[in-house]
């Protein structure tokens, strides 16, 4: 698989005294994976931008890396972590943009961290598999894989999951990094999505599996005869996600079981954002769709000109979603209708994340950016 390809198709200091307070109870407004702990990329605790005031939304700070962000930011207890095409993982201070440290590994990370327990997981091109001291960077185990990590790491009940590119999903303990079981899928899959035990991927070999968190036993598996680089999204007893054929699916989560599909006309590589009781997603045809879970209804449609990478997050009414066109955009999640945007240096393939009335994304011009009402 060729550089762009794996890029489009995974993309995931306080005092001491302070991050000990925290770290046994991280904030239920965190954004600490890719999904979010909700498996929805929703935030339901924000609070403070809405979709009348959000149109005031400024630059709070930036931060330029060495190289192109296609990784989404995490953020818990204040901090942002992000990886950047120089190797490495960042760790800022959400408030100020101040760097707390960087952590170096052998290629590019392109993929969400994830944040638990006072511990940062998070996978890179080298390999490898780390578990890192959130408060500091210091390095607690590393699970050497063998080949480029494209999955964003999902972390529950104190197990890590995370794939890499020969086709293997492993379960590691998330305390030593110690390997539960594997699961071999025979192609390159999409960050793991793990809900109600069980651990949801889609394949580029054009299936969509499920497995037994605590096992790896096969559950079920959808057919669908496209490559599936998009994530999916679970929710009362449904999996959302895309494909290349461009369409858009809503499964049984119990059995695989085709709920209903729509066809976009063009590529869907976004993973699905869901709240209020619809899918949010965008296209290669530049579109942003927001679609009624039950029934795959169409209900909005957003033309941002450009191809759409971005997964969407929601947020009090707000969807945010970054295009090829440089710009992150904010859009009403009833209706659709744009709200807010800002250009940045290049496209904005990283997906966004919105904590306490600030949006953090990352842009391929290098920067991290957070956008706040003052």
């Amino acid at each position: 698989m060729n550089v762009r390809t794996r890029v489009l198709i995974f993309c995931m200091c306080l005092t001491s005294t302070v991050w000990g307070r925290q770290a046994a109870a991280q904030s239920s407004a965190d954004w600490t994976e890719f999904h979010r702990t909700n498996m929805q990329r929703w935030n339901p605790n924000e609070s403070l931008l809405n979709p009348h005031n959000v149109q005031n939304l400024k630059l709070k700070w930036s931060y330029t890396t060495g190289s192109q962000v296609y990784c989404p930011p995490t953020v818990a207890n204040g901090v942002v972590f992000i990886g950047s095409d120089d190797f490495k993982l960042y760790a800022l201070k959400a408030a100020t943009g101040e760097l707390l440290w960087s952590f170096a590994t052998g290629d590019s990370v392109h993929t969400a961290p994830a944040v638990a327990d006072g511990v940062v997981y998070f996978g890179s091109w080298d390999g490898k598999v780390y578990a890192l001291n959130a408060r500091n960077g210091a390095k607690i185990w590393s699970f050497n894989t063998g080949n480029n990590i494209d999955s964003g790491p999902a972390v529950a009940n104190g197990v890590v999951f995370v794939g890499s590119e020969e086709g293997d999903l492993y379960a590691l303990k998330a305390a030593t990094g110690a390997k539960l079981w594997s699961y071999n899928i025979g192609s390159d899959f999409s960050s793991p999505a793990v809900a109600n035990g069980v651990v949801y991927v889609g394949g580029v070999d054009g299936f969509v599996y499920a497995l037994k968190a605590s096992t790896g036993e096969l559950l079920w598996v959808y057919m669908n005869n496209s490559s599936v680089p998009s994530s999916p999204a679970v929710l009362n007893g449904a999996v959302y996600v895309g494909d290349v054929f461009g369409n858009m699916y809503g499964l049984s989560a119990a059995s695989g079981e085709l709920l209903w599909s729509f066809n976009t006309g063009g590529t869907v590589y976004s993973s699905p954002a869901v709240a209020y009781g619809n899918v949010y997603f965008g296209g290669v045809n530049g579109n942003v769709y927001a679609l009624k879970a039950g029934s795959g209804e169409q209900l909005w449609t957003y033309a941002t000109g450009a191809f759409v990478y971005s997964s969407p997050a929601v947020a009090n009414g707000v969807v945010y979603v970054g295009a090829e066109n440089n710009n992150l955009y904010a859009l009403d999640a009833r209706t659709g209708n744009p709200l807010w945007s800002y250009a940045t240096g290049a496209p904005v393939e990283s997906s966004p994340a919105v904590v306490n009335g600030v949006v953090f994304v990352g842009s391929l011009d290098g920067n991290v950016y957070a956008f706040s009402l003052k």
